[in-house]
């Protein structure tokens, strides 16, 4: 069988999916082949940069090679404004390259102008005219390759990310075109989205064998005629270059669980989605990540999570992994416990990133987050105490919010300046199909059959357009939050700070 992560996601470390189903099927005798067209299609891209004429390209591509090996040295990552001219140098070179097909493509983007990915007949365009990709002729000359020597009967494509979509159908495309009689299944994040939509009617029988909703293994091993066998999988990442990727040492990703403990979040997608709870025992992740680092020596953990579970941080903060790592935390009782943050601290915890959302507690109780103000407070100062950088997300524009509530999220950012290290700033997009948008008044929000979410009414007159200009007028312009937005890695953005927090305090 052969698997394939598609273009484009930000190609800092590997995929943890399909890690995962490479482990279940060769736990289970089945041979496979993992081809991360992510990684490889980008630098295909990049190494034939373009004789472009004006002069960003021109300078971006006499720096091409220097900054490309520069993103994988820890000097880079000392100088936000260094490391910013490179990426941006790096991102430019796939701009230009693209242009001539209609797309905008970056190291995290790929948008066409004219067509969308979450309209079906776009895909199935994208898949009847392959060669108008940008990475056809990478994946022409790969895949056609690796189908004449290892004539694989399945093909699997994990599709996450809209930036995804197109390069996914034009690669089904393909492979029908040169080997119809093999079996495609299409699988990842965004297809489980798709698939929650009460209404789902697959509108690509003619093209997939085969689509899968969720954790990929067991319906991927029962598609394929086995019944899996028992015992724990540890993720398998033999077939992934590991030094390929743009990071100064191999980013071991690693999920714990699907789903989200909380679970309770308003307008959450993953609520939306009614997708359940599953963690593994801790005692079983440390186990895995132990065997992993000896495999691989990674030099920073990702734990992929929706939320670390309480217990998985004891037992990290009990018995150290031994090396750094960083992920996604509720705001919760735990880490009001001061030593508790000293004691992740020293398991090698560098960030977390907190989902804090709003600073004005009325808008936080309509959107079920189960904390107060108070005690995010207090969870920002421990961890600065503890020498943990921050990460954290704001959300604005949700149903309950006005300007007044946007305003208190200004002054709790600004009150929290010290604390807070990096900040996210994201406009409130409604979940199509949760139960939370029954009580509003929505409309269409993308043209497109697939589309996840609806435009709305906001019931207090508090419109995405309000919204925009008051980050942009207001809270960016803030000299505080300023400040904070400043040391945003571009395009990286959260996958590559925890760099810059551990070459700081290396200082």
């Amino acid at each position: 069988m052969l698997l394939i992560h598609p273009p484009v996601a930000k190609p800092g470390e590997p995929p943890a999916g399909l890690a995962k189903i490479a482990g279940a099927l060769r736990n289970n005798n089945i041979p496979c082949r993992i081809v991360d067209a992510n990684q490889e299609g980008l630098i295909a891209l990049l190494k034939s940069p373009p004789a472009g004429s004006d002069t960003w390209t021109k300078r971006a591509a006499r720096h091409l090679s220097t900054n490309l090996a520069s993103l994988n040295q820890w000097h880079l990552y000392r100088d936000i404004s260094r490391y910013s001219r490179a990426v941006k140098d790096v991102n430019r070179i796939l701009e230009v390259k693209a242009q001539p097909y209609g797309v905008r493509l970056g190291l995290a983007n790929y948008q066409h102008k004219k067509l969308s990915p979450v309209r079906s007949k776009d895909l199935i365009g994208a898949a009847e005219a392959p060669e108008k990709n940008p990475f056809y002729d990478y994946f022409k000359n790969r895949l056609t390759k690796i189908c004449e020597e290892e004539n694989p009967s399945f093909v699997g494509l994990s599709l996450n990310y809209l930036s995804q979509a197109f390069s996914t159908f034009a690669i089904v495309g393909f492979i029908r075109q040169i080997s119809p009689g093999i079996k495609i299944i299409l699988g990842g994040g965004l297809i489980t989205s798709w698939m929650s939509n009460p209404n789902w009617r697959n509108p690509f029988e003619n093209l997939v064998d085969h689509l899968v909703a969720g954790p990929g293994e067991g319906p991927l091993l029962s598609i394929l005629g086995t019944k899996a066998a028992k015992g724990h999988v540890i993720p398998d990442y033999d077939d992934f270059l590991l030094d390929s990727y743009m990071a100064p040492g191999f980013v071991l990703p690693y999920s714990a669980s699907t789903g989200c403990y909380w679970n309770r979040c308003a307008f959450c997608p993953e609520k939306a989605e009614g997708r359940p709870y599953k963690p593994l025992p801790a005692e079983r992740v440390q186990a895995d990540i132990e065997i992993l680092i000896e495999r691989r020596n990674p030099t920073l953990i990702h734990l992929s999570d929706s939320a670390i579970s309480p217990a998985l941080m004891e037992a990290f903060a009990d018995v150290p992994p031994g090396v750094p790592w960083y992920g996604f935390a509720r705001i919760s009782k735990q880490l009001t416990d001061l030593d508790f943050c000293r004691n992740l601290k020293r398991s090698g915890c560098v960030m977390l990133k907190l989902g804090i959302e709003s600073g004005d507690q009325r808008v936080l109780d309509s959107l079920e987050k189960g904390f107060d103000l108070e005690e995010a407070s207090l969870v920002l100062k421990n961890l600065k105490k503890a020498r943990i950088a921050t990460y954290v997300y704001l959300l604005f524009g949700t149903p309950e919010e006005t300007f007044d509530e946007a305003r208190r999220t200004l002054e709790f950012t600004v009150q929290h300046r010290r604390e807070i290290g990096f900040l996210n700033l994201a406009i409130f997009n409604m979940p199509a199909y949760g139960q939370d948008a029954n009580r509003l008044e929505t409309s269409e929000f993308y043209k497109g059959d697939l589309s996840l979410y609806r435009s709305f009414t906001h019931p207090k007159g508090w419109g995405r357009q309000q919204v925009r200009q008051f980050l942009d007028r207001e809270f960016k312009r803030n000299p505080s939050v300023s400040a904070i937005l400043k040391r945003e890695p571009p395009i990286f953005t959260s996958n590559h700070a925890p760099f810059f927090v551990m070459t700081a305090q290396q200082k």
